[in-house]
């Protein structure tokens, strides 16, 4: 059963890879930028934004409205005409004099509120950049740890017959067979799961993608020399300060200090007067009475009026708009001290994981390359009849263990200087 199924997986992969287009870690990014889906609904709030400003920027201009108002009255015992018609058009225009500085402030804190929103856009598309580099990671992890299955299976099955022609020539007993026979079926298991794990991430690569079910991604390999993979870390330091020079959610939060400081500004206005400037022209028509003309030219009127309101009592509500917005001013440095804190110890992580793991990648090898000796003899000495199949099973489980230490070390090593490049030059490159 459980060949039939490793005859179908790798059918399946087969034909999956034989229809599906090879992509690039960079081709990945380009079309994750126009086609993610999260990352397309961040821009529409650019555009809300840059509304928001524009109207802000509008205040400065005048209003100006036109409004007409009809009405009929009935006088059923008057004396004279018992009925009436009036109507009334008018143009009103208004425009604020000074209203504190609320206005300019208003416009400053939405020019800040626009880049802030395309700053966030950018920081977006960084998170999907590193979000992509992971889940690639992990793509060409699972490939590779299916090829040490397929290799493990394969030799484990030759195992399993060689037992079996042993047996049957009664130089093995049916226990041997039967132990070894167990160990074949649980690698062909094994072999299935890590392929079922290599279609998962490529669900999730397509996922970030916006890929439809009808549309297949297969990375490209990438090989890493082990030089690479061993390079020496630049000073952490520097990599800390540069994280810092590069840091987008650093300079969002610049920005919304500076809003709130804004917001302070804006509150203190409530205690300003204000002065607003009226004009208007208007006329009506009332009948019976004069023809329709005569009345519009008789009744015609403009008028011009200047207010001044000066604020006295307002039942705290400026006092404490300005205590909110100062609090939200504080909590604003709060959270860039925090971000700044939270960067370094990003930092330092990176830098502890990919130093273990670089350790562990070369204490891997060593092991590797042991194992495979040990497995290699045991071999032998199970053919000579010298080991029984516990002992052989056990060296070959080290051999896939040891092989695996070897993978994981690798991509560990291999994404933790990645996201140091990134803090560093806040790109990606996978090659």
């Amino acid at each position: 059963m459980n060949r039939f199924l490793i005859l179908l997986s790798g059918l399946a992969a087969a034909w999956t890879g034989a229809h599906a287009e090879v992509w690039t870690y960079a081709d990945c990014v380009n079309y994750a930028e126009t086609h993610n889906i999260p990352l397309m609904k961040t821009r529409l709030a650019e555009q809300t934004a840059d509304i928001s400003l524009s109207e802000a920027e509008a205040q400065w201009q005048p209003s100006l409205d036109f409004s007409t108002s009809h009405g009929y009255s009935n006088y059923p015992w008057g004396t004279g005409a018992r009925n009436s018609y009036t109507s009334n058009y008018g143009f009103n225009a208004a425009w604020t004099v000074w209203d504190g500085g609320s206005r300019e402030n208003n416009i400053r804190r939405d020019k800040l509120g626009s880049q802030m929103s395309r700053i966030n856009t950018d920081a977006a598309v960084r998170s999907l950049r590193t979000d992509i580099l992971q889940v690639y990671l992990n793509i060409l992890y699972a490939r590779e740890s299916i090829a040490v299955y397929e290799e493990m299976a394969q030799l484990s099955n030759a195992q399993a017959e060689r037992a079996k022609a042993l047996m049957e020539a009664g130089k093995a007993s049916r226990v041997d067979y039967a132990q070894l026979r167990s160990q074949a079926e649980q690698d062909n298991y094994a072999l299935v799961n890590a392929r079922g794990t290599l279609s998962t991430r490529c669900i999730e690569l397509k996922q970030l993608l916006s890929l439809g079910i009808e549309q297949d991604v297969t990375p490209a390999d990438v090989d890493w020399t082990t030089d690479q993979i061993m390079a020496a870390l630049p000073p952490i330091d520097e990599s800390y300060q540069l994280a810092l020079d590069t840091d987008l959610e650093l300079r969002s939060l610049d920005l919304a200090r500076e809003s709130s400081e804004i917001d302070e500004k804006i509150a203190r206005a409530g205690r300003m007067p204000k002065i607003a400037l009226t004009a208007g022209v208007g006329t009506g028509y009332v009948a019976p009475g004069n023809s329709f003309g005569t009345s519009m030219k008789q009744n015609f009127g403009e008028q011009i009026g200047l207010s001044l309101s000066v604020p006295i009592f307002d039942n705290k509500k400026t006092l404490a708009a300005v205590g909110k917005a100062r609090v939200q001013t504080v909590g604003a440095e709060l959270d860039i001290d925090q971000r700044r804190v939270s960067l370094a110890q990003q930092v330092e992580n990176w830098y502890v994981d990919t130093r273990t793991a670089q350790s562990r990648y070369t204490a891997a090898l060593e092991q590797l390359s042991a194992a495979e000796a040990t497995d290699a003899l045991t071999a032998e000495k199970f053919e000579l009849g010298y080991v029984d199949p516990i002992e052989l099973m056990s060296a070959h489980n080290a051999l896939t263990e040891a092989r695996h230490t070897v993978l994981q070390a690798k991509y560990m090593a291999v994404l933790g200087m990645k996201m140091i490049e990134y803090y560093r030059t806040a790109d990606i490159t996978l090659n």
